[in-house]
């Protein structure tokens, strides 16, 4: 069965190999019955089956994005498509330019969660591809954070789940992972207005007490709390012996 709600980040450093990927990513789609999107800047080739849009077409780069509008554009884009007979959308998109400096990598990565949510849900498939030569590692390793799929070497995933299930955070989480994790969140805006975080982690494998301070310190900064709902013992035990406040552990559902 093809799964229609798929959405991949991925990095390369090759512009040959990522035409590969990006024309298997193509070639799925068109026998799965979807209508598919390929959108890149002006120096790119079409592909055969797909669309060629240009990034001006499907974003506006002259504007910081607006995260719920350009939501809105591919949810737009996807009934379309339904209403034309194909079975979903899918788009693979050269993101690099909508990134080139910190406002902008703010708002697009608030973009990556908010449209993750959608596509949770709809039957729209993403593959959002990032160029290793432009961007620094750690930015591209906060933006592969935020998806379900990636090819980087990222450990964990923070990802807005389908309507109630809040943020589902899986992988693993120690001290390697700790500053990115920490940018993803806000970057997602986790807790905006003191709402309180619930991280929906049954698929949690580990995390480490460096973590669940940095959780404390998050929750504090945004006067708000956070709910680890996971299956993790370790977890339990090392709120109570470090007295954290702010962060609960509670068993997954």
């Amino acid at each position: 069965m093809v799964d229609r709600h798929r959405h991949v980040c991925w990095a390369y450093d090759d512009p040959v190999g990522f035409t590969v990927r990006a024309k298997e990513w193509i070639a799925e789609g068109i026998a799965a019955g979807d209508r598919v999107w390929f959108v890149a800047d002006e120096g790119a080739k079409p592909i055969e089956g797909a669309r060629l849009v240009r990034i001006a077409e499907a974003y506006d780069q002259e504007r910081i994005i607006d995260p719920p509008a350009q939501v809105r554009a591919y949810a737009a884009a996807t009934e379309q498509a339904l209403a034309d007979g194909y079975a979903g959308f899918r788009v693979v998109a050269q993101v690099t330019p909508l990134i080139r400096d910190a406002v902008r990598l703010e708002a697009f990565a608030r973009y990556e969660y908010l449209v993750e949510q959608y596509m949770s849900t709809a039957p729209m498939s993403a593959l959002c591809a990032y160029d290793r030569r432009e961007l620094d590692g750690q930015v591209v390793a906060e933006l592969a954070g935020l998806h379900p799929e990636t090819n980087v070497g990222v450990l964990f995933s923070l990802r807005a789940g389908a309507d109630g299930e809040g943020v589902v955070l899986s992988g693993e989480l120690d001290q390697s992972n700790r500053a990115v994790l920490g940018a993803a969140m806000r970057r997602a805006d986790l807790g905006a207005d003191g709402e309180e975080i619930v991280l929906n982690a049954a698929g949690l494998r580990f995390v480490d007490h460096r973590t669940l301070l940095d959780l404390e310190d998050y929750a504090r900064e945004r006067h708000t709390r956070v709910v680890l709902r996971t299956g993790l013992i370790s977890a339990v035990k090392l709120v109570e012996l470090l007295g954290l406040r702010r962060v609960r552990v509670e068993p997954a559902r």
